[in-house]
C-alpha cells in the first residue's frame, strides 16, 4: 500500500536537492575535462590516459558495493547514510584539486602515476562514499513514495544546472586564472569549494527517518545477513540486473558525450566556448522534471520512462544527422527536445532504485537500500570512466595529437561519430531495458499477496 505520510517540508527538498549541485561540480568537472586537461595542457597521451581511467573505474566499480554494504551497517547519531556523505566531502575536495594539479616538471611516468593516484583516490573512494550515501538518503529522509520521485526531480534540476554552469565556464574560468597547467588548477581549487559547500549543507539539513514498527525487525534481519550474504540477494535480483545495465548505459553515454563534446566544438565547430552553449539547452530538462511526479502518479513510472525514451531514440538519430553536418542550430534544437525527453526517467531514478529495494524486501526479508543504491554509483563512475576511456582510445587510433593545431580527416570523422552514432546506439539499448522495467508494477502485486 502507499504510503500517504509525508515527512519532507519545501526547504528539506531543496536543501536534499543541492547535494547534487554540489556533486555535479565534482562529476562534471572530472568526467569532461580531465581528458583534455591531461591531453592538451599537460601533453599525456590520450590513449594511455583512457586506459588508466579505465583501470581506475573497473576498482572503483568494486567498491562500490563494499561501501553500500558498510552503509546499510552503520548506525550512528546522524543516521546510516549521513556521516558517509559529510565526512567524504573534505578528501574528496582535495583529491579533486590534486587531479588538475600535476607537476609539470615531472617525468612523463611520475605524471601518469600522480593522475591515477589521485584519480582512483578521487572516484574509487571518496567519490564512491560521497554518492552511494547521498543516493541512499533519499530512501531514507522519507518513507512516501510520491516525495521519493519528487526528491529525484530536485536533485535533478540542481544537477543539471551544475552541469550548465561548468560545461560554460570550466575553459573560460581555467583561462581567466593564467591558462595552462596552473591554470586549470586554479580553476579546480574553486570548483572543489563550491562542491564542499554545498555537499555540506546537504547532508547536516538532511534528516533520517525511522518508522517504530520497523526498527527492531529491520536491525535484526540486518545484523543476521552476512556481506556476502546481502552481496547475493542483490546481485540475483534481475531488476537490480536491468537497473545496473542502465546505469551504466545512461553514464558511459553521458562520459562519451562530456570527453569527446569538448573535442567536437574545438576542432569542428572551431569554437570550444561552444560547448557550453549547447550544454545550456538541457536547462529545459526542468521541463520535464517538473511535470513528471504527475504524469508518474497518473501513469505509473514505467509507461512513462518507456515512452520518453523511445521518443528520445526518434530524437537521437536525428540529432545523428545535424552532427555529421555540423550545424550548430539542428545539434542545440534537438539537445532542447532531447533534454525534456530524457528528464522524464531522470527525475525517476531514485524511485525507481528505492522500488527495487523494497522488491528485494518484500522477497527476501531484508531492507538493502546502500546496496541497491550502489548502481547508481556503480553506473555514474565505471559508465563514465568506461566512456572517458572509450573516447581516449579512439581517439588515439584515429591519430589525434594534442598539441596539433588541427587535426587529420580521420580523426575528425572520428569526433563525429563519437559525438553523434554512440548516443544513438546507447539509447536504443536503454530502452530495451526499460521495457523490461515492470518492478513497480511487480511491487504492488507482492504487496497485495498475489504472486
Amino acid at each position: 500500500m502507499e504510503n500517504k505520510k509525508t515527512y519532507l517540508t519545501f526547504p528539506k527538498k531543496l536543501a536534499y536537492g543541492t547535494g547534487d549541485l554540489g556533486s555535479n561540480f565534482f562529476y562534471m568537472l572530472i568526467s569532461s575535462f580531465v581528458l583534455i586537461y591531461a591531453t592538451d595542457a599537460i601533453g599525456m597521451d590520450a590513449k594511455i590516459v583512457g586506459t588508466l581511467i579505465m583501470v581506475s573505474k573497473l576498482l572503483d566499480g568494486v567498491t562500490d558495493v563494499f561501501f553500500g554494504g558498510l552503509i546499510d551497517k552503520t548506525h550512528s547519531k546522524m543516521g546510516k547514510a549521513r556521516p558517509w556523505m559529510f565526512y567524504s566531502g573534505f578528501p574528496l575536495a582535495l583529491c579533486l584539486v590534486l587531479v588538475f594539479a600535476i607537476p609539470t616538471g615531472m617525468g612523463s611516468t611520475a605524471q601518469y602515476v600522480w593522475f591515477f593516484i589521485f584519480y582512483t583516490l578521487s572516484n574509487a573512494v571518496f567519490y564512491t562514499a560521497n554518492n552511494i550515501s547521498y543516493a541512499t538518503l533519499s530512501a531514507l529522509i522519507t518513507k512516501n513514495d510520491a516525495e521519493r520521485v519528487s526528491l529525484g526531480s530536485f536533485r535533478y534540476v540542481f544537477a543539471v544546472l551544475a552541469s550548465v554552469i561548468v560545461s560554460a565556464s570550466a575553459v573560460a574560468v581555467a583561462n581567466a586564472m593564467g591558462g595552462g597547467a596552473a591554470g586549470w588548477r586554479n580553476m579546480a581549487i574553486i570548483f572543489a569549494l563550491v562542491f564542499l559547500v554545498f555537499n555540506s549543507l546537504s547532508s547536516l539539513v538532511s534528516k533520517e527517518v525511522v518508522e517504530n514498527d520497523e526498527t527492531s525487525s529491520v536491525s535484526t534481519n540486518e545484523n543476521k545477513e552476512s556481506f556476502w550474504s546481502l552481496l547475493k540477494i542483490v546481485f540475483t535480483n534481475k531488476y537490480y540486473l536491468l537497473l545496473l545495465a542502465i546505469y551504466l548505459l545512461m553514464y558511459t553515454n553521458t562520459g562519451l558525450g562530456t570527453s569527446i563534446g569538448v573535442y567536437y566544438f574545438q576542432y569542428i565547430m572551431g569554437n570550444a566556448s561552444l560547448l557550453g552553449v549547447v550544454s545550456m539547452s538541457s536547462m529545459v530538462m526542468i521541463v520535464g522534471l517538473i511535470f513528471n511526479p504527475g504524469l508518474v502518479k497518473k501513469f505509473g513510472m514505467y509507461k512513462v520512462n518507456l515512452i520518453s525514451y523511445i521518443a528520445t531514440t526518434v530524437i537521437s538519430a536525428i540529432s545523428c544527422i545535424f552532427v555529421f553536418s555540423a550545424s550548430l542550430p539542428g545539434i542545440i534544437a534537438t539537445a532542447f527536445i532531447r533534454a525534456i525527453a530524457m528528464a522524464f526517467l531522470m527525475g525517476s531514478l531514485n524511485a525507481l532504485v528505492a522500488e527495487v529495494a523494497q522488491n528485494n524486501f518484500l522477497v527476501n526479508g531484508v531492507h538493502t537500500e546502500g546496496m541497491m543504491f550502489s548502481c547508481s554509483s556503480i553506473g555514474m563512475k565505471v559508465g563514465g570512466g568506461l566512456g572517458a576511456a572509450l573516447a581516449g582510445w579512439l581517439l588515439s587510433a584515429a591519430g589525434y595529437v594534442g598539441t596539433a593545431a588541427t587535426q587529420t580527416d580521420s580523426v575528425n570523422i572520428m569526433i563525429k561519430a563519437i559525438y553523434g552514432v554512440a548516443p544513438l546506439i546507447i539509447t536504443i539499448l536503454i530502452t530495451l531495458c526499460l521495457a523490461a522495467m515492470k518492478v513497480d508494477d511487480v511491487n504492488r502485486k507482492l504487496e497485495k499477496g498475489q504472486n
